[in-house]
């Protein structure tokens, strides 16, 4: 993972609302049964949300299944009000099988 910002362990969870200041960087952690062909697909504003990294750390012990945590890390680019939303999706469905959202309010780096 990106090792740049400030606040590095920022994480959310769903339904946050959360002010962070631009070039900070935050993390998204969704659990995924890719066993089942979940898949976490995030969706928003690329002028004001970077993704810096998407990594999956499988936790379960059996070799026949593939779950774990789903690690998206994000950094704001410039000052504004985004909504960032998850949707898992299941490969062989037109719909989301459930969705998370986020809003982040991004403020310009204090001056002192």
């Amino acid at each position: 993972m990106s090792s740049s910002g400030a606040d590095h362990d920022l994480a959310l969870d769903a339904g946050d609302c959360r002010k962070i200041t631009v070039d900070q960087s935050f993390f998204i952690h969704l659990w995924e049964d890719r066993t089942r062909g979940e898949q976490w697909v995030p969706s928003y504003d690329t002028k004001g949300l970077a993704l810096l990294s998407d990594e999956f750390l499988r936790v379960a012990s059996n070799n026949a299944v593939e779950n774990g945590q789903r690690i998206f890390e994000f950094k704001a680019v410039q000052s504004g009000v985004y909504q960032l939303i998850f949707e898992k999706r299941m490969g062989w469905k037109f719909t989301a099988e459930d969705r998370r959202l986020f809003r982040i309010e991004a403020e310009p780096p204090s001056r002192n």
